[in-house]
Parts: structure tokens; C-alpha cells; sequence
């Protein structure tokens, strides 16, 4: 193992943390050195990840930042939001690269920040300058390849913005855009909650954070750096569903009345034709959590609405699976990006069928 690259997960007791260690516990090129978290110290991998049990014989410690990373190549941070701020503050002079999953490091405008995560950012020049770069491959291949510090994007974030990227790129997304999106219950992390509760959760949908979520400027900032329009706005309904992993978005957005099928049908291709994680889903389907769960693949489709004035309506689909895509598998594509491996990597295989 002496020429892999080294590895330290810090945060590794939650669902993103098992979804790393499932993927980096068989990558060719990397060892993982060391497992770091606030709770469960001294239990190993297994006992806590079930489905790891006899695959490592790593123990979750309890280590500060710098410590934790002490020899190590690369720091993968699954730490709550405004948590992981203060650490990345504290690891920026030891030299290892980072790939960032929480929210901290992806917005450019720190007053944003603030608006939707409640706190001021500790470190606002980081975002005004771009110290890390957004981690969605479909947009920033090449910046990631060339980048040391990475901020994954978040799960719905990735869902919604993969659903509308071909509009934006073909310069036909402008003004309000109306989004839905269910997704589940591992969302909302290992801890359980009253909304995670399986009485309340299997039989049930709810709204949370209508018009408010945080991924909001998130969305809008990947949009209009793909082409989209200064005056394109979101309005974003997120939902609670019933299964535990999954995203499924529709987006309702306005194009110009002379926008036929066959452009549209350009621009999806010219967007994904060559994305090894994009399935165009067309033919009488429409793209489906259960063609993506437990994978790193993206479903997306649209579908063509009547001439109405000067526009008309396109209605643009997305699934893919929150843990993976949504989140560790989309972190560790980034990141064989960034070594300069192949990005499929631990990711290729499907997910399970049915």
C-alpha cells in the first residue's frame, strides 16, 4: 500500500460517511488511514455500518482536525454544515487536499450564505475568491481536475440543476422556475428524528423549508454559470417522501414559443451524450428513482408543453440516489478528477433492480 494515496474521513459515523467508506474500501488507489467522529469512539467500522462489518478494521476516533489528518493525502470532511467551516480553517496549512461535502464552501456570495444557513460564514473572502471549486463534474470537469479543494455539491442541488443544465447551455433559461422534489428519508441523517420516524414517514408526505431551503442559491449559481439567464429565479418546494434513498425533481421552466422538440432533443444530447453518469430517458419512460438507487447514475427527461403567448412550458425531470450522487459518490467522483484517474472509479457498477 506503499503508493496509494492516503486517506482520513472525518465525520464517518453518518449515512455519507458509510457511503464513502463502501466506495474507498475497494478503490485501487487508496488507502484509508484513519476514521474520526464525535460519537461512537473506539467502536469499529462494522459495528456501526453493518453492512462493512469485517471489510476494514478501522475504529472511529476522536482526534482534533490536524491531528487527524497527520500524514494523509487527502481529507474527506462529512461534517454538519457550520461545523465543517472552523474545521477546513484549521486544515488549510497542513498541505492535504480536501473534499468537502457539506454546504460551507460551494456558495460565491457569503451574504447568501448567511440568508440561508443562518450564520455568518467564518471565512467570507474563501467564497468571494473561489478557494474551493464547485465539485459537479457535468460543469467543471476540467476545474476539478486542476483543483486541491473541492465543495461537493448538495443532493438536491445536483438533482434539480442536472434536470435544467441543458436548458441553461442551450440559452433558453430565463425567469421564475418552479420546482418540486421528493426525496428520502436518509436525507436527514443517521440520527433519527421526529420526521424520520418510520410510523410518521412510510405512509406519509410533507412539505419542509417551502421557498426557503438552502440549496436554493445553490441551484441559481450553478444555473448562470452554465448560461443561464441573470433574471432566472427559483421557487423550490421540497417534500419528504416515504422511501429511504432517492430524489425525484420536476422543474417547470418557460422557453421561447418557436422552441421545438428536436431542439430540445439537441440540447439534452449536446449537454450528456458523453457524461458516463447521465441517462437520457426517453421513448414513453421518464426517468425514476428505482433505475438509479444505490448508484451514481442521474436519470434525467423532459417533456414539451403547448405554445402559450410567446413561451412555452418545458417540464424537466431528474432522479438520482441522494446518498450517492446526491452526495458520496458525486464527492469521490471529484475526487478521481482531481488524482487524475478514471472518474468512474467505485462507481460504475448499477444499482439494484427492482
Amino acid at each position: 500500500m506503499a503508493n496509494k494515496v492516503k486517506a482520513v474521513l472525518i465525520g464517518g459515523t453518518g449515512y455519507g460517511g458509510s457511503e464513502i467508506l463502501r466506495r474507498l474500501l475497494f478503490h485501487p488507489h487508496v488507502e484509508v488511514v484513519r476514521i474520526t467522529s464525535v460519537d461512537n469512539i473506539g467502536k469499529k467500522v462494522g459495528d456501526v455500518h453493518f453492512n462493512l462489518a469485517g471489510l476494514t478494521d478501522l475504529s472511529f476516533q476522536e482526534l482534533p482536525p490536524v491531528q487527524a489528518v497527520a500524514g494523509a493525502d487527502v481529507a474527506f470532511l462529512a461534517m454538519p454544515h457550520k461545523t465543517t467551516a472552523k474545521v477546513v480553517m484549521e486544515l488549510l496549512a497542513s498541505g492535504v487536499r480536501i473534499v468537502d461535502l457539506s454546504g460551507d464552501f460551494r456558495l460565491r456570495d457569503a451574504a447568501a450564505y448567511a440568508k440561508y444557513y443562518g450564520v455568518e460564514h467564518p471565512a467570507p473572502h474563501m467564497l468571494t475568491e473561489g478557494s474551493f471549486t464547485y465539485g459537479l463534474p457535468e460543469l467543471n470537469r476540467e476545474a476539478i481536475r486542476q483543483a486541491r479543494y473541492i465543495a461537493s455539491p448538495g443532493c438536491f442541488a445536483t438533482t434539480i440543476a442536472l434536470g435544467l443544465l441543458p436548458l441553461a447551455r442551450a440559452g433558453l433559461l430565463s425567469g421564475p422556475i418552479h420546482t418540486v422534489a421528493a426525496t428520502g428519508s436518509s436525507g436527514s441523517g443517521a440520527n433519527p428524528q421526529i420526521t424520520t420516524h418510520h410510523p410518521l414517514r412510510a405512509s406519509n408526505l410533507r412539505t419542509y423549508k417551502p421557498l426557503e431551503h438552502q440549496h436554493i442559491p445553490e441551484i441559481l449559481q450553478t444555473l448562470r454559470a452554465a448560461g443561464a439567464n441573470e433574471d432566472t429565479s427559483l421557487e423550490f418546494v421540497p417534500v419528504s417522501a416515504p422511501l429511504p434513498r432517492g430524489i425525484f425533481a420536476t422543474s417547470f421552466a418557460e422557453v421561447p414559443a418557436a422552441t421545438t422538440q428536436e431542439q430540445l432533443n439537441a440540447a439534452w444530447k449536446s449537454a450528456y451524450a458523453n457524461e458516463p453518469f447521465i441517462r437520457i430517458i426517453g421513448g414513453g419512460r421518464q426517468p425514476e428513482v428505482v433505475g438509479v438507487a444505490g448508484s451514481n447514475y442521474v436519470e434525467v427527461g423532459f417533456t414539451l408543453g403547448p405554445v402559450t403567448g410567446a413561451t412555452r412550458r418545458v417540464v424537466c425531470f431528474s432522479a438520482l440516489d441522494n446518498l450517492v450522487k446526491g452526495g458520496a459518490g458525486q464527492s469521490i467522483q471529484s475526487f478521481n478528477l482531481m488524482m487524475g484517474w478514471d472518474e468512474r472509479l467505485t462507481l460504475a457498477e448499477p444499482g439494484l433492480w427492482p
